[in-house]
């Protein structure tokens, strides 16, 4: 993506490790972010509340830059 369609306001969210061993609110929040499958991305608007789902997660996901 070139610099001038960088959209602002976005995030990109890896699933990169398995939530096997993680409590189910973790998996209930992989699953809220609409991650299905592990090395999937996802792109979401850069809101509190999603950044505050990455931060729980922050050990089963990464944030990629866009």
């Amino acid at each position: 993506m070139a610099k001038a369609e960088k959209k602002s306001g976005i995030i990109r969210i890896q699933w990169v490790r398995s939530d096997i061993g993680c409590t189910r609110d973790m998996r209930q929040t992989i699953r809220g972010l609409g991650l299905r499958r592990l090395r999937q991305i996802v792109e979401r608007q850069d809101t509190a509340a999603v950044r505050g789902m990455v931060d729980k997660v922050r050990h089963l996901v990464t944030v990629l830059e866009s």
